[in-house]
């Protein structure tokens, strides 16, 4: 397996050049990037700026990990308004134009929530109807998967959908398509289920995988905590990714960063893959 980390592990006034420079001084294989609103990799991205980031990496000798998107909050693919469901495939097609110009070859899609606790007013959807709207969502953009050579990530996040693994794995079943599957959040469901067992339901359907930690009697988003510091079983986990022959990246994706000296936490977080990937006898 390979050793990433997510562009949201760092200081939110990095630059990506900064980033990438860190992340390879960490020990990194690679780094997952975001398509986002704004900035240096957004939805208004040229071809020019997106080979520009390529060519940094490639000089860093750093691979490219991934390519997730906050945007999935902001514009939702099961919301009860046309209009932000349209903006939220053409987000997801865009995010498979630059990953494909990238050479990632799986993206990090939500497909919509029924609810968003930590979201201010967010709307409430059916969950039945939100199941159905995601379906036909992610369904509609195959083609556009299959046409870029990259395959849709659908993330396990707290948005109450997808509260199982069997619940997730029929629904990758029903669409159908190599080019659909999980990327895997290895602590998002620590505060209902055990990762472990997760992996092993989901199996070759596993595209991604992400590494945080997550303390239960904490609960919340306070329950989040540095890799090694929570209640995921690791061993477990590396061992049920083993069993299904998963060779790709894990990444971890630490948020948020420590308020002081927070370049500390990409290197405690790097130190901390190298015990649970077996990468040194400390």
């Amino acid at each position: 397996m390979k050793k990433g980390i997510n562009i949201w592990s760092f200081d939110g006034d990095k630059s990506i050049a900064e980033c990438i420079t860190l992340a390879k001084r960490a020990g990194f294989d690679g780094i997952e990037l975001s398509l986002n609103g704004t900035g240096e990799l957004s939805l208004e991205v040229t071809e020019k700026e997106i080979d520009e980031v390529k060519a940094r990496l490639q000089d860093a000798e750093l691979e490219i990990a991934g390519l997730a998107s906050g945007l999935y909050w902001d514009y939702s693919m099961t919301s009860e308004d046309l209009a932000q469901r349209n903006k939220a495939i053409d987000v997801c097609k865009k995010q498979l134009e630059v990953a494909s110009q990238l050479g990632v070859d799986s993206i990090l899609v939500i497909p919509g929530a029924v609810g968003v606790d930590f979201i201010p007013d967010k709307e409430v959807v059916d969950y039945e109807i939100a199941y159905e709207r995601a379906k036909e969502a992610i369904s509609s953009l195959v083609p556009f998967a299959q046409s870029a050579g990259v395959a849709i990530g659908i993330e396990n996040v707290w948005n109450k959908m997808f509260l199982s693994p069997l619940e997730l794995r029929s629904f990758i079943d029903d669409i159908g398509s190599e080019y659909v599957g999980s990327y895997f959040d290895v602590g998002n469901v620590v505060h209902s289920g055990y990762p472990e067992q997760w992996i092993k339901i989901l199996g070759h359907r596993i595209k991604k995988v992400h590494f945080k930690d997550y303390r239960r009697e904490a609960g919340g988003l306070h329950g989040f905590v540095d890799l090694l510091a929570g209640d995921v079983d690791y061993p477990a986990v590396v061992k049920a990714l083993e069993a299904i022959d998963y060779s790709g990246y894990v990444t971890a994706e630490m948020i948020p960063p420590y308020k002081h000296y927070s370049e500390q936490i990409i290197f405690n977080t790097s130190s901390s893959m190298d015990i649970i990937l077996g990468r040194t006898n400390h």
